[in-house]
């Protein structure tokens, strides 16, 4: 399946597993490129030398094209970036922050440069920037997410109307038929990441990607906009969350019940009930954990199962 995603990436589908905080170690990364997508270690959960034994691994395991996602929030943004030039990361995509500020440097180190984006206008600003590609996230989304709520049907031909580069769609896609219906609306390609929390090779808790598992329509809320709107599953810490809501908190409030590690304590040490259990709505459509080459192997044959029966209308 070549198109313009193929190419920049050097892959065989059109697919990017996403570089998710807390699950997206090495062995997930290196088994999605093994599978013939573009793997992506999620740098957001590690300290720089965590991340550069991450990279390291993934060489060993792969000789095929793989990248790192890396949220440009941290202080220590500039060891990150060294480490990728150092050991020679040919794709990073960047995220939770300006594109202007990272993107020539990387692309003049000769790396490919991706943006995430939740909006035309931010896509815009990344084209600008010089990015070799956006993703447009949906509201569906997983994780930390866009305020203003539009969601990936809407999201991506509006993107398709006004970028001239490669567009990737994320957000709710965890299906041969999301990939599909996404490419019709513009896409040249997806993103996918609840679906692959929940499979062998993520670094997610067992607790989690069995919760994942579990969820069900409505079990998943955008929340906590006011620091960085993140949709969770709903459980205890949670439901702690909308009663301060009630009282009208601050900004520090919310900060003082988020705490420190929070999404570490639910997504890697599996306490369901305190800990902050980020996923996508699509969760309701993932009903089992299993290796990441059946999960590609299952997606790419339902998107073609879904090309003929489009074919029939």
């Amino acid at each position: 399946m070549a198109n313009r995603i193929t190419q920049l990436f050097q892959i065989e589908h059109p697919i990017i597993q996403a570089g998710m905080i807390w699950t997206s170690g090495w062995r997930l990364a290196s088994a999605a490129s093994n599978s013939g997508i573009l793997g992506l270690i999620g740098a957001g959960s590690m300290y720089p030398e965590v991340l550069r034994e991450h990279i390291q691994k993934c060489k060993k395991a792969t000789n095929k094209p793989f990248g790192v996602n890396v949220p440009m929030l941290y202080p220590n943004i500039q060891e990150i970036m060294d480490i990728l030039v150092e050991e020679e990361v040919k794709i990073v995509f960047t995220s939770a922050g300006n594109p202007k500020t990272w993107t020539s440097w990387l692309k003049d180190r000769g790396i490919t440069v991706v943006h995430v984006v939740s909006s035309v206008k931010f896509a815009l600003k990344a084209q600008e920037a010089g990015v070799d590609a956006v993703v447009a996230e949906g509201f569906e989304a997983g994780g930390h997410n866009g305020r203003d709520e539009t969601t990936t049907f809407t999201l991506i031909p509006m993107v398709k109307e006004q970028i001239n580069i490669p567009l990737i769609a994320a957000g709710g896609i965890a299906t041969g038929r999301g990939m599909l219906a996404a490419m019709v609306l513009g896409a040249d390609g997806v993103q996918v990441g609840s679906r692959f929390v929940a499979c062998t090779e993520s670094s997610a808790h067992d607790a989690f990607k069995q919760t994942v598992v579990n969820t069900k329509e409505g079990d998943t809320q955008l929340t906590l906009k006011e620091l960085a709107p993140v949709r969770l599953i709903k459980n205890k810490f949670y439901n702690e969350v909308q009663e301060l809501y009630k009282l009208a908190p601050t900004r520090e409030q919310l900060k003082e019940l988020l705490g420190r590690a929070r999404a570490k304590k639910g997504m890697f040490e599996g306490d369901l009930e305190d800990g902050e259990l980020e996923i996508g709505q699509i969760a309701g459509l993932i009903h089992d954990i299993k290796p990441v080459a059946n999960i590609v192997e299952t997606m790419l044959q339902e998107f073609e199962d879904a090309k003929r029966q489009i074919g029939s209308l």
